[in-house]
């Protein structure tokens, strides 16, 4: 295990340690057995998108859904985001993933799901996008902050420019919409409600009690759920 991963989980277990992260005591047949509360939610297939995108973060993300594929190719994954964004590549990463997997990758805004976090949340599977009413999710074009010399400063433009216009061809796939469409909605910071996300065609449904969910063939779709 890296330095980093150590230290992820030396914060987890100071959390723990501090009361800060709940768990839950399940018996079992051997007897009691302790989890913090996300690990347990992953036993239902559930993944938490929470906070700024980065490496780290991501790299967490995709185990856990690599590792829920492992488990059950063929059975569905539930993924809570509550973002404000972050590194583009970190999130690319995270959506790859997402396509990726066989499993479908269901996907519900809680909070906000803006920058790279409305890309996590437009690329679930179709019909299975969801939002709570009061979310917020915001798009726009990505941010660059380079600092060098003015040969570097080009060679990262037009890399910007590049992400640009592969964020354009993702919503536009994602959405239904068309690039210049995509381009104008984009060219500043744009928040929506779910209404207006669900109008664009960033999410199908707006959630605003615990029901009985749909997938896009219509079929009852429950995290606690066995079967596939």
């Amino acid at each position: 295990m890296g330095f980093m991963g150590k230290k992820f989980n030396n914060l987890i277990e100071d959390s723990i340690n501090m009361g800060l992260v709940p768990m839950v005591v399940e018996q079992t047949s051997r007897g009691e057995r302790a989890y913090d509360i996300f690990s347990r939610l992953l036993k239902e297939r559930i993944v938490f998108v929470q906070g700024q995108v980065e490496d780290n973060m991501a790299s967490l993300i995709v185990a856990q859904l690599l590792f829920l594929e492992s488990e059950n190719p063929d059975k569905k994954v539930f993924m809570y985001i509550n973002s404000p964004g972050g590194v583009v590549t970190s999130g690319m990463s995270i959506y790859d993933t997402m396509q990726y997997i066989k499993p479908k990758v269901a996907t519900l805004c809680f909070g906000q799901a803006c920058s790279m976090g409305s890309v996590l949340l437009t690329g679930g599977e179709p019909g299975m996008r969801y939002s709570l009413p009061n979310s917020r999710i915001m798009i726009h074009q990505p941010l660059g902050g380079f600092q060098g010399q003015a040969t570097d400063f080009e060679i990262h433009a037009k890399e910007i420019l590049k992400t640009k216009e592969m964020l354009h061809k993702l919503y536009a796939r994602h959405t239904g919409q068309d690039i210049s469409r995509i381009k104008s909605s984009m060219e500043r910071d744009n928040f929506m409600s779910p209404l207006e996300s669900k109008e664009f065609g960033l999410i199908d449904e707006i959630l605003s009690e615990r029901t009985a969910l749909k997938d896009s063939a219509g079929e009852e779709i429950k995290s606690g759920d066995r079967e596939s």
